[in-house]
């Protein structure tokens, strides 16, 4: 069997374990990826993320390959699809601050240029590399991800209190939170 020494988080979910090896930190600079990882960390909030990740696909296809454009256009009718659509999660708070943050979010781009811009700010324009040796020690919260809801929600999104933001830190690559005897710490800290 493999021998990779790896954050122990994604157990032996082969999902999870691909998702960790190839995108958990990567530092994102795409705007769609950006929008996918806030739209799923907010219908994460009080859920576990395995059951976000199982369920990408099917959010993939529901909000139209994360494109923020459509979602921002989305209406009553179409929200009311999403509600019985038993593939992604279907809470109505959730499914309208999609909506909600998509037009926020085209909002940041037309001030900013891109959300990549605008978000990466927060962390003065280069990943924060921590040195955790357990899991345990991984931070909720951060400074940065006060500040990012903060703001964030003055600009009119929803589902981004500080907890939520800190997780999309963590996979958009804002924040290297792999332990340091994972194999993707050293190379996320180069």
């Amino acid at each position: 069997m493999e021998d990779i020494k790896r954050c122990s988080w994604p157990s032996n979910d082969p999902l999870m374990i691909e998702y960790h090896d190839k995108e958990w930190g990567v530092p994102v600079h795409d705007d769609r990826k950006h929008f996918e990882f806030m739209l799923l960390d907010a219908f994460q909030a009080g859920l576990n993320w395995k059951i976000v990740l199982h369920k990408r696909e099917n959010f993939r296809r529901a909000f139209e390959d994360f494109d923020f454009e459509k979602v921002s256009q989305f209406d009553e009718m179409k929200i009311q699809a999403l509600l019985k659509d038993e593939g992604i999660i279907r809470n109505r708070l959730k499914v309208n601050a999609a909506v909600k943050n998509a037009k926020a979010f085209l909002s940041i781009i037309k001030e900013f240029g891109s959300f990549d811009k605008y978000i990466w700010q927060f962390v003065d324009y280069k990943p924060i590399i921590n040195k955790w040796e357990t899991l345990s020690q991984l931070p909720a919260t951060s400074r940065e991800s006060d500040l990012m809801s903060k703001e964030l929600k003055k600009r009119g999104f929803t589902f981004v209190g500080s907890t939520i933001c800190y997780a999309y830190m963590q996979a958009a690559g804002m924040v290297n939170d792999h332990l340091m005897t994972c194999f993707r710490y050293n190379e996320l800290s180069e």
